[in-house]
């Protein structure tokens, strides 16, 4: 017999509090990097996408031992407060010594960061909520997580205008302090850290004898890539990323040609529209999770080639912010439903973490490779065809998930009923 897990509401709401400061400590200062480099240091779009790619290399390199580690350990609130502090370092020493090899050294610090967070947050939502709770408070999450963004951007945004670019740098380590006070107040007893793993059910406690089982990772990952259903996930995922990540960074530079300082209040005016969209969107995906998850998901890949080519038409700064809201919207759905197709892929195996790791990986592979392609294909033949090519890669990772993606939580209710079933009989 399961028991429903019951966590503090003290926990409950410091979890909260920690998702709102960690918007902007997860990816330290983000897309304001290339405002910053190319309207403050002069540099080029080849040596911006070098340096935004950089923390998304160290992270491809991190992010499957972070979920291997967030697994075996149970200090995952640790782990959130030293990442906290890689952030702040790096943050406050590339506002301080804007030069290439600062640069790239803090963003590999804050790619190795970026590694932990997700998976380290999620195990924790995890230990504490169980999988029958998981969808509702996973969106809850990302509402806080938007609503932080918002804040941030907000923030950013009127200190870019106001006191300088580089306060933004120092905005984002005042974050991280307040997200390793949040992450102090969650009470450690009330994860239970075999649960948060995806191994046991709500309510078992222990199972120490299972813990050989955990004792190879590296086996774990080739046996999570032997599943096809995981390996097409991953494929899809490493598309959407390779489509994504780079438009926004794009719409930065094209903000930051001719503008001054008001290039810092556009980027947190398409920051802002975004989180703004999805805050209701990562609520709602939560509520509607429940029942499906693939058709919600295909709204958020179906939305980014469109969102691609709308970026091509003009340059009107208010056309590019209101562009935005397809960001909002796929922002929002990816967020809530790739957790959630995860837990369900992985429930019972004891490698949640370690997937969510692969599947960071795979973020950190499309991210850092559409950097670079942009920034090369930007110097050679302008933006608009960059931002063609990322809207073409977009509609093939469309394809593959549409056609080679299975819904998840069809088979999760379908084994349930059957169980239900023979416990009746």
């Amino acid at each position: 017999m399961q028991k429903q897990r019951k966590p503090s509401g003290k926990s409950l709401r410091s979890l909260d509090y920690l998702n709102v400061f960690l918007a902007d400590v997860r990816d330290g200062v983000g897309p304001y990097l290339s405002i910053y480099l190319k309207a403050s240091a002069n540099w080029n779009p080849a040596q911006i996408g070098m340096a935004m790619s950089a923390s998304a290399i160290a992270t491809v390199i991190a992010q499957t031992p972070a979920g291997a580690l967030v697994d075996r350990l149970r200090q995952k609130r640790m782990l959130i407060v030293l990442a906290a502090v890689f952030v702040s370092i790096g943050c406050i020493a590339m506002g301080l010594f804007p030069n290439l090899p600062v640069v790239i050294g803090s963003q590999i610090m804050i790619g190795i960061a970026a590694a932990i967070f997700p998976p380290a947050i999620t195990a924790i939502t995890l230990g504490l909520v169980g999988h029958e709770r998981l969808d509702r408070r996973v969106g809850r999450n990302e509402t806080f997580n938007h609503t932080g963004n918002l804040l941030a951007a907000t923030l950013a945004g009127l200190a870019g205008y106001f006191i300088a670019r580089k306060a933004i740098f120092f905005l984002v380590a005042a974050m991280a302090v307040g997200s390793i006070i949040s992450v102090r107040m969650i009470r450690e007893r009330e994860i239970d850290h075999e649960l948060a793993r995806g191994d046991g059910e709500e309510g078992e406690e222990g199972q120490e004898e299972d813990n050989e089982k955990h004792q190879q990772p590296y086996e774990g990952i080739l046996q999570l890539l032997s599943d096809r259903k995981i390996l097409f996930f991953t494929i899809a995922v490493v598309l959407f990323h390779f489509a994504n990540a780079a438009m926004l960074p794009l719409v930065g530079q094209e903000l930051a040609q001719g503008k001054g300082a008001s290039d810092t209040v556009y980027m947190s005016a398409c920051i802002i529209v975004a989180q703004l969209v999805m805050i209701p969107v990562s609520n709602l995906a939560g509520r509607f999770a429940h029942t499906a998850r693939k058709p919600i998901f295909l709204l958020g890949f179906a939305v980014l080639p469109i969102r691609g080519v709308l970026y091509t038409l003009s340059d009107n700064p208010y056309f590019l912010v209101s562009v935005q809201i397809l960001d909002g919207i796929a922002g929002g759905i990816f967020g809530v439903l790739s957790v959630l197709m995860v837990a369900d892929l992985t429930k019972g195996t004891g490698r949640f973490n370690v997937t969510q790791g692969m599947l960071n990986t795979a973020i950190g592979v499309g991210a850092g490779l559409s950097n670079v392609l942009a920034g090369f294909v930007v110097k050679s033949a302008g933006y608009n065809v960059g931002f063609l090519i990322l809207a073409a890669i977009a509609v093939v990772a469309l394809a593959v998930f549409w056609f080679c993606v299975p819904e998840t939580k069809t088979g999760v209710n379908r084994n349930a009923s059957h169980q239900k079933h023979l416990a009746k009989s």
